[in-house]
């Protein structure tokens, strides 16, 4: 046997093993297997070919935590959250967080009201769409009216919409954006809703932009048909990002539970909640909210436990993370940092204004800390921000490009998140850089190129 053949134990170095040099199976397990120092080198090399978490100002989600949360990220490793009999605690932890979370939103009966921990965003929004389907589908029957043809009424949404009305039968009619508006309009939903509308879906933080929808505005417009036809139709707020961020630093701004129309809110907490990936949150006004009919009562885990969700078995760490950033930042934690990004977004946004060749939509005033612009001459360019994100991309840098949905879909924009971890010294690098990508383009004509959307919103 060659002398480099040989295993981890009796190789002084880990990259002179035959695994190390003849490389890892790609198609079938191997037969054999190594030492646990082999395999995590060789693997972790691996992950060295994804780009840099930190300097990925395309994702929403937290990219930078303190030591101690991978403590208890590996304390938890074990822990099936959905066995609440085996792990009472980590079950007490989550009717913790939902009752912090209904405070935040200013529920009416914070201390008895009803939610529950996801995966993330998308499942939250799903478990609230269905309460809301189960509860119109009801009310039609007790009326004795059809109940085949639910839909529901949105601006410019998340792809998880889009996936709930294909799930789960549901027509969804999403109101066209035009210039001059990022979001849905109040004035445009007499033209959408009707009897079958099961819920209106505003979205605080739009995906695409990073703007707001206007909550209240809608709920008064609701208020307003209601008057005019009789129909009262319930909101469910998409708060995946703004709601770990209004609260904080919008707190004025009446989009929650403070409206008597809003049944259900959605957030994300390993967004802007600043919990690590894998954990999201649904809460409603109150228990009536939630139809009996739709929560299963498990007893094969050890006792009987009532359970709402699309997903069952998941660790708990990212729950216990949660508690334990409410617990450390506090409420003047969380106004710190999200006050810091939402100043290092207006500061970028202020530095890219200057360049001539950009056109600022959002700015990072009012709602979520990012920036969205677009070129100010997008048919007079040999370039298209799609070549813009390939080219800061050198540099390490991912930026969102896509376009926006219909009746927009010819505008093409980027959007940069600013979140916690991001420094005012990093602001600067990446403005130097996209300064340099866009000088190399106005130089180069790229024509031709084949670049594309570098962002999915799913």
């Amino acid at each position: 046997m060659p002398l480099w053949k040989t295993s981890a134990s009796e190789s002084p170095d880990i990259y002179a093993t035959a695994r190390a040099v003849e490389g890892l199976a790609k198609e079938h397990i191997p037969e054999t297997g190594m030492s646990p120092e082999e395999a995590y080198n060789l693997v972790r090399d691996e992950l060295y070919l994804d780009g840099n978490a930190r300097q990925n100002l395309a994702t929403f989600c937290t990219t930078w935590v303190e030591d101690e949360v991978h403590k208890l990220m590996a304390d938890c490793i074990d822990k099936n959250m959905i066995d609440k009999d085996e792990y009472p605690q980590t079950a007490e932890i989550e009717a913790r967080c939902v009752h912090i979370i209904a405070s935040l939103w200013n529920s009416p009966e914070a201390e008895e009201t009803i939610g529950c921990s996801t995966t993330g965003s998308s499942e939250a929004a799903m478990l609230g769409g269905l309460a809301l389907k189960w509860a119109w589908r009801d009310r039609r029957k007790k009326e004795g009216k059809s109940y085949d043809k639910p839909n529901i009424v949105c601006g410019p949404v998340q792809v998880c919409w889009h996936k709930f009305a294909k799930y789960f039968d549901v027509e969804l009619r999403q109101i066209p954006l035009s210039e001059g508006s990022l979001h849905m309009r109040p004035e445009q939903l007499k033209d959408y809703v009707d009897e079958n509308t099961i819920c209106v879906v505003p979205t605080l933080g739009v995906t695409f932009t990073g703007v707001y929808e206007p909550v209240s505005e809608i709920c008064k417009e609701l208020d307003k048909i209601q008057d005019q036809t009789g129909l009262d139709i319930p909101v469910h707020v998409d708060a995946a990002s703004g709601g770990f961020v209004a609260p904080f630093l919008h707190p004025e701004l009446l989009w929650d539970f403070r409206l008597d129309r809003v049944k259900s809110i959605n957030a994300s907490g390993h967004k802007f909640g600043l919990a690590p990936l894998g954990v999201g949150w649904v809460i409603w006004r109150d228990q009536k909210e939630l139809p009996s009919d739709l929560v299963f009562n498990v007893d094969y885990l050890g006792g009987n436990m009532p359970t709402f969700a699309l997903n069952f078995s998941r660790p708990g760490g990212q729950i216990v993370i949660q508690y334990y950033n409410f617990m450390r930042l506090g409420w003047v934690g969380y106004r710190g940092i999200q006050s810091a990004c939402a100043e290092n977004a207006q500061y970028l946004a202020e530095k890219l204004a200057g360049l001539p060749e950009l056109d600022i939509l959002y700015d990072g005033n009012g709602a979520l800390p990012c920036v969205c612009y677009r070129l100010k001459h997008p048919q007079k360019a040999h370039y298209s921000l799609y070549d813009l994100s390939e080219r800061v991309r050198m540099s390490g840098w991912q930026i969102a490009s896509y376009p926006l949905p219909a009746d927009m879909h010819d505008t093409v924009v980027q959007r940069i998140m600013v979140r916690h971890g991001v420094s005012h010294d990093a602001v600067d690098q990446l403005f130097l850089d996209i300064r340099k990508a866009l000088n190399y383009l106005d130089k180069n004509n790229i024509k031709w190129s084949e670049a594309g959307p570098s962002f999915s919103h799913g």
